[in-house]
């Protein structure tokens, strides 16, 4: 299965990375359908395809920097013309959830900069409605304590996000996630709205509004564009 999956998500990565032009500034997100992206990426870029890149996480400049992709710093740009990024959840309005790998605040950060936010998976990431799904949201160190009572005084109940050590993971910003469970039938721009209302919330992992072009890969290697 997982080697299907794999199939999948290098198949809609492929499909992404044939839409990039000469020119462009281009948003890398983070996670192992956005590794297959950077994959594709460089092999355009060492034929001639001539970009820059800013992104969102350590593991994808890494791996940009390895393939000898050109990196612009971001606090030296203001407009993308692309991101392409993967979902944990994507739902019949192009709803999604983001940052299972901790990369949620940047990478919203990013597709927010960007005229277009190319979202990637397998079929398996595609669902009716969000929900039923761990949220991560990123939250402040300070008083940390306190944003999760006052996030379980909405209802929303949730572990910190450890790391192998069993140490608060850290993310690259030097904030912690907690990792809340949804509801089956959760709204998600009511749900948005609470959760950031709660003073040391600093980002969801709901990323509303913000997919463009969805493409998703199959284990066949067969893709579907949705526009």
């Amino acid at each position: 299965m997982v080697g299907n999956m794999n199939i999948a998500k290098n198949a809609a990565a492929e499909a992404a990375a044939s839409l990039v032009q000469d020119g462009m500034l281009i948003g890398l997100g983070t996670g192992s359908t956005a590794a297959f992206f950077i994959a594709h990426l460089i092999e355009r870029c060492r034929k001639g395809l001539r970009i820059k890149a800013v992104t969102t996480s350590k593991a994808s400049l890494d791996q940009a920097k390895q393939g000898e992709i050109p990196i612009a710093h971001i606090d030296e740009v203001s407009q993308l013309d692309l991101t392409v990024d993967g979902a944990d959840q994507i739902d019949d309005k192009k709803q999604m959830i983001k940052g299972g790998g901790g990369a949620l605040l940047r990478e919203k950060i990013v597709a927010g900069m960007s005229r277009e936010m190319i979202v990637i998976v397998d079929q398996s990431k595609r669902v009716k409605s969000l929900g039923g799904y761990s949220l991560p949201v990123e939250i402040l160190p300070f008083a940390h304590n306190a944003t999760l009572f006052h996030l379980a005084q909405k209802g929303f109940i949730g572990t910190m996000r450890k790391t192998k050590e069993e140490s608060f993971y850290i993310t690259e910003n030097g904030n912690y996630i907690v990792d809340l469970q949804l509801p089956n039938d959760m709204e998600p721009y009511k749900t948005e709205g609470v959760i950031r209302s709660i003073p040391g919330v600093l980002e969801t992992g709901l990323f509303l509004g913000m997919a463009g072009r969805v493409i998703i890969g199959y284990p066949d290697g067969k893709v579907k564009i949705w526009q």
